[in-house]
């Protein structure tokens, strides 16, 4: 990129800003006129040569009934766009009246084909022509962007010698123009920014450890890259233009066709119009308008590159409506079959929508072809811890890992991006890992690899340079545990959570203060026979404290059938909430007896052999809730959960066993339990001396404070 060029025209756009919109437009606004104006002249720029023929086209359509004219006139442009109104942008500057000038402008944008006018209709441009038109600024504006002195135009301003006296803009640098005007823009709106794009160092850095790894495997043969949060289109144009640079290098012929989706209307409208101007075929057709996650632009098609910087931390709660709320959503992107279960949900809060844009990017790889896919994308670092074992976080990690698919996480330095200085992880996720990295995961801890700028951009204070990039790409491609290189096997990052149960203990303290307090509830609760009943069993215990529950209850159920009354739950569950309490010196609550010949005992999972009555049985406890309590442990746990049960748990809670039906497996990744480094302490020899400095410092000023 010429930066002098870029920073010379951004200046140049910035200052049509102040010139001519100060007194009309507040500042906050000045987007709404600056940001379409620019795509409107740098696609005029890109028509003026062709303009005669084309104006020459139409007339000889005109005069054979030719309907459907647009194919041939973008022929004869020579590009999938063209404009077929007799003026250029040129040609308006110097109009005296008004309302002349308003008309034939809307004449103007008029005649741009069907594709340019969906691009200003979603920058709502017309709307701003009146305002232009009443404060007399739209000439002043129109005269400034076909200024000789700057070239919006891809190609170069030749002199009289043909030596470029004028570089022309590649898409890539009028990507990074448009998104420091969004920038700028957003500041002066008080908003993020650079909300919608990612910096242009991190975006090279993306796209070469999305190609660079897989290289020498290119073929002559046509790729699909896709975005589906593309912004500008910065990261699409980037990684069409690395794929096709190592192409080349490995004698390799290819086509590309780049495909993106966008929710924000301006920045789609900016996307469509790179895309229109790279004049690739069919390629500005390939951006779709509206939410990813609800409205899937491209719910049929598979990529072979994937790359993405999603909003994270943002609310999807709209798109979940959309899609029929948490319970009712069926959208096959999020819930798929893993494992043997049929509806494995990777449905995350719906405060945070961020790994939805993966898992949507999940169900698009290639799984027919020797590259697969490869998918390249930035998160936080919630997405590598948020949700527990079950949850739609951690299931999509599950998912990915567990079908062997995560290749690399790299951690990136803070400070990275326009509009937040936390932590940023680049997930590389591949169906076709080489066989040396198959069944394992590499972390990479970038963090310290960044050089400082000199001027903050936003909230962005460094960049990844060229030689930076390179050295992470190595590290990645290398696959070497270094200091800042890690490799694990993938269950090294799961996990079993248990839930560990304790029996629920209770007595029952038969008072006749008591007793007469629940013979009240009874009443209350028209159940004369209960209070009967109850009344009944206190005689037979002597109004004393009953510390075994189970007996307590056949005792009862005795007493109610001599009176020919049942016991049904509602009236068990009175007593139990009532009248009975927890109690840690009570027997265990039975709360299921089992025959031995048909089940075996097992008290890891609380299946306990007893003697009752005689008889050696098998029981269930009934669990107290409040003394519920969970445990993470490792999947690589040496002798897994039966080990780890009885080394940390039975020693200190002999009677607690594991609910197997709450069970879970969850993964979760730490770059901090890898790659942390404690602060060295000072040693108490270097304390000691410091303080006899400070002594030797002092000494005598108290006395000298002292005779003051």
């Amino acid at each position: 990129m010429n930066n002098q060029t870029y920073n010379q025209i951004v200046s140049f756009i910035w200052g049509i800003a102040d010139d001519c919109l100060r007194d009309v437009y507040v500042r906050g606004k000045y987007r709404d006129v600056i940001l379409p104006m620019t795509v409107i002249r740098r696609l005029d720029a890109v028509l003026e040569p062709t303009k005669d023929a084309v104006l020459q086209m139409k007339k000889n359509l005109d005069e054979a009934g030719v309907i459907n004219q647009t194919d041939a006139l973008c022929s004869v442009a020579g590009q999938s766009f063209c404009n077929t109104s007799p003026f250029t942008l040129k040609d308006l500057k110097s109009r005296a009246k008004q309302q002349q000038l308003k008309a034939d402008f809307i004449a103007y944008l008029d005649g741009f084909s069907p594709n340019v006018q969906e691009i200003l209709e979603k920058f709502k441009f017309r709307n701003q022509i009146d305002t232009m038109i009443e404060a007399d600024i739209l000439g002043a504006v129109i005269e400034k962007f076909v200024s000789p002195t700057i070239n919006l135009s891809p190609k170069p301003i030749l002199d009289d010698n043909d030596d470029v006296k004028i570089p022309g803009l590649d898409n890539h640098t009028m990507g990074v123009i448009f998104e420091e005007l969004i920038r700028r823009f957003n500041e002066e709106n008080n908003e993020e920014a650079g909300e919608h794009f990612t910096p242009r160092d991190v975006v090279e850095l993306m796209a070469d450890i999305t190609f660079l790894p897989i290289a020498d495997k290119i073929k002559n043969a046509p790729y699909l890259v896709y975005d589906g949060a593309c912004g500008t289109g910065g990261m699409l144009t980037i990684a069409d233009e690395r794929l096709h640079q190592l192409a080349k290098e490995y004698g390799k012929e290819i086509n590309t066709y780049l495909y993106g989706q966008e929710i924000n209307p301006e920045t789609y409208a900016i996307t469509k119009a790179d895309l229109l101007i790279k004049g690739e075929s069919l390629q500005d057709d390939n951006v779709a308008f509206g939410s990813t996650l609800s409205n899937d632009g491209y719910p049929t098609l598979n990529f072979d590159f994937m790359l993405s910087n999603p909003p994270y931390g943002k609310s999807w709660k709209t798109d979940l409506e959309r899609l029929g709320g948490k319970a009712d959503i069926s959208d096959p992107r999020f819930i798929v079959t893993h494992n043997g279960e049929s509806e494995f949900k990777m449905i995350p809060r719906s405060s945070d929508g961020q790994m939805l844009f993966l898992a949507n990017k999940l169900s698009k790889m290639k799984h027919d072809t020797e590259l697969g896919s490869r998918i390249v994308e930035v998160h936080n670092g919630s997405s590598l811890f948020t949700g527990e074992a079950g949850q739609g976080e951690s299931n999509l990690r599950r998912y990915i890992i567990e079908n062997d698919w995560l290749e690399a996480i790299i951690a990136l330095p803070e400070n990275m991006f326009y509009n937040t200085e936390i932590a940023t992880f680049i997930w590389v996720v591949t169906n076709r890992k080489a066989p040396h990295r198959r069944g394992k995961v590499q972390l990479i801890d970038a963090t310290g690899l960044k050089s400082p700028l000199r001027k903050n951009l936003g909230k962005k204070s460094c960049e990844l340079t060229s030689e930076l990039r390179g050295q992470i790409s190595e590290m990645l491609i290398n696959f070497e545990a270094t200091e800042h290189s890690q490799i694990f096997a993938n269950q090294e990052f799961g996990y079993h959570k248990i839930t560990v149960e304790r029996p629920l203990r209770l007595s029952v303290d038969l008072a006749k203060e008591n007793l007469m307090m629940f013979i009240k509830l009874c009443e209350q609760h028209k159940d004369k026979m209960l209070a009967k009943i109850i009344e009944k069993t206190a005689e037979k215990y002597n109004y004393s404290i009953v510390k075994d529950y189970n007996k307590f209850v056949i005792e009862l159920s005795e007493i109610a059938k001599d009176l020919n009354e049942k016991l049904p739950a509602k009236r068990l569950n009175m007593i139990k909430n009532h009248l009975a309490k927890v109690d840690e010196s009570a027997e265990k609550v039975i709360k299921k007896i089992h025959k031995l010949e048909k089940i075996e005992s097992n008290p890891l999972v609380g299946l306990f052999n007893v003697i009752i009555n005689g008889d050696n049985c098998i029981v269930e406890y009934e669990a107290d809730s409040n003394l519920r309590d969970t445990e993470q442990i490792p999947l690589l746990h040496v002798g897994g959960i039966e080990q780890f049960f009885k080394d940390e748990i039975l020693p200190f809670t002999s009677d607690a066993w594991i609910d197997e039906s709450k069970t879970q497996i969850g993964y979760e990744i730490s770059f901090t339990k890898y790659f942390y480094k404690p602060v060295q302490l000072r040693t108490l020899e270097e304390i000691s001396a410091d303080i006899k400095a400070l002594e030797a410092q002092t000494d005598g000023l108290l006395q000298d404070i002292i005779r003051g």
